[in-house]
């Protein structure tokens, strides 16, 4: 089981991923992402598609609606994201946060066990 990450309130789990360029292979790994089953896009830190050197799709951009009301837009890149044992080949939005989300897109392909009251969860895959 994997640890709730207790610096967010309240605690929540998240996980460290890794990203590879679809077409050169290069990685980068310990990309830190919210698990949040209630989003329905996976958004990666820009800072990924920086350093792996991959440029966002110019003709799309998404509108993006928190819970709280508040909209903003998103441009997407194509990426493989790795996790739990699998390749999820995709298009994925960005984010200027340090901190990405794994969403619905990705964890609908996953079991998933959350353990609220141990503050641990798992993938069972």
């Amino acid at each position: 089981m994997l640890a709730f990450d207790r610096s967010y309130s309240p605690p929540a789990p998240v996980a460290l991923t890794t990203w590879r360029h679809s077409e050169t292979g290069e990685t980068v790994a310990n990309i830190p992402m919210l698990i949040d089953t209630g989003a329905d896009a996976t958004i990666v830190p820009r800072v990924v598609a920086d350093q792996l050197g991959v440029s966002p799709i110019l003709d799309q951009q998404y509108e993006l609606m928190g819970f709280d009301g508040n909209r903003s837009f998103a441009r997407a890149v194509i990426l493989d994201l790795l996790f739990f044992g699998k390749a999820f080949r995709g298009s994925y939005l960005l984010s200027d946060d340090a901190v990405g989300i794994v969403g619905r897109d990705v964890l609908n392909h996953l079991v998933l066990k959350f353990d609220g009251p141990a503050l641990e969860w798992n993938a069972n895959n």
